[in-house]
């Protein structure tokens, strides 16, 4: 997706994708962070919600509608009494229910090469907690964007038993072309996961040029699938088959000596 500042074409578009991707069979849809809403820095306190409220119940609806598992990419959580909002990535059951909430860890504050300045932390406040939703399909880790850098929080999710990992991004198009590939191959590689990443593309009129490039990455590395530019969907089989005998014939994790 390409999201706007206005909320009710994004959840239209949205659902439109999530419908399309459950019928083509998945059981499992992930979207892009800040799906919902996508606009000013200024605006951003205004359009933060409560958890649970608008946004999240109509996707808790849809969820329970299709059927399907739905990671609600991200959507900028209401802090009471502060002017500050949590970048807050869900995992909804098929009877819609929240299973797992994460709230972004790590906060892009940075001055490009390019002139462009962005300072998530003047609008934004960081999660704690590392985050796994125990589903019937597997176990599934949250992270969002920016935490695709540390790799210590995606050793974490593992160390949780994380067989997919979730990375729902607005990565900027400059250092997403010099490393978005990069650091999803790596991630899963080093994790022995499947590694999900619905990004936001292009450029919309209130904020940066995204990099786009949604992509399943399996536990060898592969890409699975992938959409370069443009709205749509993408789909991939998850083989869990496949990733035990991956992390049976090297056993890197089981190998592990330091934390």
């Amino acid at each position: 997706m390409v999201a706007s500042d206005e909320k009710a074409a994004n959840l239209k578009e949205a659902e439109r994708w999530v419908r399309q991707a459950a019928g083509q069979g998945a059981r499992l849809v992930a979207l892009p962070e800040v799906f919902i809403w996508r606009g000013s820095k200024k605006s951003e306190t205004e359009q933060a919600e409560p958890i649970p409220g608008a946004s999240s119940t109509a996707m808790a609806g849809l969820a329970r509608e299709l059927q399907i598992y739905l990671l609600a990419g991200s959507i900028l959580e209401k802090i009471p009494n502060s002017t500050k909002a949590y970048n807050t990535s869900l995992l909804i059951d098929p009877a819609g229910k929240i299973i797992a909430s994460y709230r972004k860890i790590h906060l892009f504050d940075v001055d490009l090469a390019n002139g462009v300045s962005l300072r998530e932390s003047d609008t934004r406040a960081p999660g704690e907690a590392v985050v796994v939703g125990n589903t019937g399909l597997c176990t599934m880790g949250l992270s969002v964007c920016y935490d695709l850098r540390f790799p210590e929080l995606y050793r974490g999710l593992a160390q949780q038993g994380a067989q997919i990992i979730f990375v729902p991004s607005a990565f900027t198009a400059y250092t997403g072309q010099a490393h978005w590939e990069s650091l999803l191959r790596a991630r899963a590689i080093e994790n022995q996961l499947y590694m999900i990443a619905p990004a936001q593309f292009g450029q919309n009129r209130s904020s940066f040029k995204t990099h786009g490039h949604t992509m399943i990455v399996d536990p060898w590395g592969r890409i699975l699938a992938e959409l370069p530019d443009g709205p749509g969907v993408i789909t991939a089989e998850i083989d869990l088959d496949y990733l035990a005998q991956v992390r049976a014939e090297l056993p890197a994790l089981a190998h592990r000596r330091l934390f």
